[in-house]
Order: structure tokens, then sequence, then C-alpha cells
């Protein structure tokens, strides 16, 4: 049954980890180059500038975020390794300490007598399951299953295709039409994603998709802002 419990656990870590990289990715990539691409072309009207400064923003942004997400990635994992190799450590040389720690826990969690002397005597028999127990239960620490370099990789691609999808009107459209039509389209994106991850996970599709719109369009006001007062300010 502490088996079952625990794969099961795992599984639902690993959807949430790939669910948080699409979403940092995607929705980091489409805010900050739909500010950016709103700045530009409010305070000039020149397409081809405006989509140069997005594409240049786009791939300037997913190659910071994988890289940021991969040395996160590294850390945490080099972090949980250092943690693991200590508790082994303090096990062979303080057991009699470990095992009272594995006592306190289960005391907290209403164990008691010859129940909890039988639990405690259960963990400890077993050395893996002993460690697992007090990464997880005394430290919080779960393994990363997923590389840095996967997880790189997910939030780089995500964040290309977040960020291409605000400039996408400007290549077909005029600055002022591109500007409505980017803001639709990169409303509906973050609409969906919002939806989506409320599907996923818990709570109100419907409340999770607005409040994920309603971020990146504050974003997208902030930047449409910046552009006008610069607009003005250097007379274009």
């Amino acid at each position: 049954m502490v088996a079952r419990q625990h794969i099961h656990k795992e599984q639902h870590s690993n959807k949430g980890h790939m669910l948080r990289e699409l979403i940092l990715g995607g929705q980091d990539g489409l805010v900050n180059v739909l500010g950016i691409i709103l700045a530009i072309a409010t305070a000039t009207q020149d397409v081809r500038i405006v989509i140069i400064a997005g594409l240049a923003a786009t791939f300037a942004e997913s190659i910071s975020m994988a890289a940021v997400a991969y040395t996160s990635s590294k850390a945490m994992k080099e972090f949980y390794n250092s943690e693991l190799e200590r508790e082994k450590k303090e096990m062979k040389e303080v057991p009699e300490r470990e095992r009272e720690e594995i006592r306190d826990i289960f005391y907290k969690k209403g164990f008691r007598g010859p129940l909890l002397a039988q639990v405690v005597r259960k963990i400890t028999s077993n050395k893996k399951l002993w460690l697992n127990t007090m990464m997880e239960e005394e430290l919080r620490l779960y393994p990363e299953k997923d590389s840095p370099t996967k997880q790189a990789f997910v939030v780089g691609v995500s964040a290309i295709i977040g960020s291409i999808i605000p400039i996408m009107p400007f290549f077909f459209l005029p600055t002022g039409t591109g500007i409505i039509y980017s803001l639709i389209i990169s409303t509906i994106a973050l609409f969906a994603t919002g939806v989506i991850k409320n599907r996923i996970t818990i709570g109100h599709p419907v409340r999770g998709g607005i409040e994920m719109a309603v971020i990146g369009m504050i974003s997208a006001i902030i930047g449409y802002g910046i552009g006008a007062v610069l607009g003005v300010a250097m007379g274009i």
C-alpha cells in the first residue's frame, strides 16, 4: 500500500512539473514579447521594426529562460543529492537519533503506543524506505525525475511558441491593425492556457482563463503606455 501511494504521488508530481514548465515558458514568452512589441508598435509605425524587435526578443527570451530552467533544475538536483548523502551519513553514524526522528514524525501524525513502535521498527528495518521517509517526511524533498536538459528544452520551446503568437499579425497587417489583432489572439491564447491549466489541476476553468488573460493584458497595457510616452517624448 505504501509503495502504491508513493508511485501515485510521483506520477502526479511529474505531471505538475511538466505543466509548470509549459506555462512558465509559454506565458512568460507571450507576455514579455507582447509588452515589447506593443511599446515599439505604439512608438513607431514601421512594421519591419516591430517584427525585428519581436523576433529578437523571442529568441533572447527563449534562450534566457531555457538557461534559467537548466541551471535551477541542476541546482535542485545537486541540493537533493547533497541532502541525500547527509541523511545516509547520519543514519550510519547516529542511527538512534535518526530513529527518534522517525518516531517524532509519526507521533505528530497521531500514532501512539505499540502501533507507533511497530511503524518505526518497520521503516527503520529497510534502509531504502528509511532514507526515503527521512527525505520526504522530514525534509520535504522529492527527487526530480526530469533531467535539467529536458526541462530547459520544454521551457525554451514553449517560450518560442508563446512569443511568436503576438508577433504573427504584424507579418500580414499594418501596425495599427496588427496591434488590435495581436491583443485579441494573445488574450485568447492566455485564456485557453488558463482553462487548460485548471482542467488539468483544480479550480474553475473559466476563472483560470480569465485570471491568466488579465495578468497578460495588464502587462500589455503597461507596454502600450510606455510606448505612448516614449513616442510623445521623442516626437514620433
